[in-house]
């Protein structure tokens, strides 16, 4: 073989290691790990692709991965811009900025204090953080919400308030400047969320008026009863606000449904979450609608590609290691679940088999526990003969240990070489020991899994790790969702 093209073929695998990492792991403890293992799996792993494959590392960008790694991945790039060329550099300049505008507002003045303390403050960082800004819909809503990571980013970037910043929330940049950097200095604003707060500090009238994570400070400091205040405030919360604090208000009732929020409207893998934090009885009570809402969010998910597999059986990992851990309760369970809803929505129409290794018969239900027999499951699926099995497993194989990866490798060496059956493995728990998501098989391939929606594209990016594509379609791959990714920016960005 070529050097060359071993050499391609070292590079191909590498990449898959990274994105496996980069859609799983957020440096938060596993079942099977510690946090300390995760974030220095993490850290070697961040620099290695970085200092050796840059570009890819920033087309990373463009994938599915989790908030957290896309976060390191900008601070990476900005922190060492002499490592890229003038094309690179703008060609990160679009990614960044394109991710940027999906990323929650929090992580991203999070990442602009994590870049005043490592002292970046390059003319493209400074960039970047000015533009981020401008395209905030309403600052005075952040000056508010994020006063401290707001005044960290106007200060790094030397911007200037009175430069549009101020006017696009409908605040004049001086009161805006005046609100972060000199309180107390007017005696009113102008901008109704700024005078509330200014009021908050010495009327309880005032905290209802204020966004809900902001005004909780307040009430406390007023002495507010919890129930009262949760009841006042429920209006200006957000969906998720709503859920999270349901238990604690006086007239959510604890065995029922939520009556102020649609499910329906929830994407899939938080859907799942929620359900599961539900007792068995209260979603036998409710199956109906709890069955409807997940329906409802996998068609959703599934979109054009609902119908389109053929007959599909899946092996569902429900096990006890499924319940997580303290950081990440249910996540793998969570996954399996909505995983369950979407491969019914994209099957045929009655050709979905579905097999959780406990051997439940109703995935409403289901809970972690018992060990993971992989490989019966695996049996199992496969007398059904479908056109797709996926494995939904956090692949610790263990009764008995390594039949799953035995069963599969007789199945395509001797009873199915010219793989009729598509078979694909999606974890979604990183193996901080090993540098990526655990695998059952090397003739399988493998792809980490965050949430069930990107199911169909990672998919898609498993086949690379089969060894029937090579590199160069791989990296053909990886230009084409770059393209997709700052489709609707492709004028240029931040240099």
């Amino acid at each position: 073989m070529p050097t060359e093209t071993f050499a391609d073929l070292v590079a191909a695998e590498d990449v898959l290691l990274f994105v496996n990492a980069a859609i799983t792991a957020t440096g938060q403890r596993e079942f099977h790990s510690q946090a300390y293992r995760q974030q220095l799996s993490l850290d070697f792993l961040h620099e290695y692709v970085r200092v050796n494959y840059r570009r890819v590392y920033a087309a990373s960008l463009a994938l599915d991965i989790n908030d957290h790694n896309a976060v390191r991945i900008v601070q990476g790039l900005l922190e060492h811009p002499a490592d890229a060329s003038a094309e690179e550099r703008r060609t990160e300049g679009l990614l960044i900025a394109a991710r940027l505008a999906k990323l929650p507002p929090q992580r991203v003045y999070r990442l602009f204090r994590g870049l005043r303390a490592a002292r970046v403050n390059n003319r493209r960082t400074r960039a970047i953080m000015r533009d981020w800004l401008a395209g905030r819909p309403d600052p005075a809503h952040d000056a508010v919400k994020y006063r401290a990571g707001l005044k960290t980013a106007v200060r790094h970037a030397h911007l200037r308030l009175d430069d549009g910043l101020g006017q696009a929330g409908g605040a004049p940049g001086g009161e805006l400047g005046a609100f972060l950097f000199r309180p107390g200095k007017l005696p009113r604003y102008r901008h109704r969320l700024l005078d509330a707060w200014r009021r908050a500090h010495y009327e309880q009238g005032a905290v209802g008026e204020l966004p809900f994570t902001v005004a909780e400070g307040f009430a406390a400091r007023h002495g507010m009863k919890r129930e009262a205040f949760l009841e006042r405030m429920v209006p200006r919360m957000t969906r998720l606000e709503r859920l999270r604090t349901q238990g604690q208000r006086s007239t959510a009732a604890p065995l029922e449904l939520p009556a102020d929020v649609d499910l329906t409207v929830m994407p899939l893998t938080r859907l799942a979450l929620y359900v599961l934090s539900f007792g068995t009885g209260l979603r036998s009570r409710h199956r109906t609608e709890l069955t409807l809402a997940l329906r409802t969010a996998a068609r959703r998910a599934a979109g054009p590609h609902a119908g389109s597999w053929g007959r599909v059986a899946a092996v569902l990992d429900d096990s006890y290691s499924s319940a997580g851990s303290g950081e990440k309760r249910r996540r793998p369970l969570a996954v399996a679940l909505a995983c369950h809803f979407l491969l019914e929505a994209l099957a045929a129409p009655g050709a979905y088999t579905p097999l959780w290794t406990t051997g439940s018969m109703d995935s409403l239900l289901v809970r972690p526990w018992g060990p993971t027999p992989l490989g019966i499951r695996v049996l199992d699926a496969l007398e059904h003969g479908p056109d797709r099995l996926v494995i939904v497993s956090d692949g610790w194989d263990n009764a008995p240990p390594g039949l799953a990866g035995e069963v599969l490798r007789v199945w395509r060496t001797r009873l199915d070489p010219d793989r009729r059956t598509a078979v694909v493995h999606v974890n979604p728990v990183y193996d901080a020991d090993g540098f990526d998501v655990r695998r059952l098989a090397p003739s399988v391939p493998t792809a980490g899994i965050r949430d069930a929606e990107d199911l169909p594209a990672l998919v898609e990016i498993a086949q690379f790790s089969e060894g029937r594509t090579g590199p160069a379609e791989l990296y053909a791959y990886l230009d084409r969702q770059v393209a997709r990714f700052v489709h609707d920016d492709p004028s240029g960005g931040p240099l």
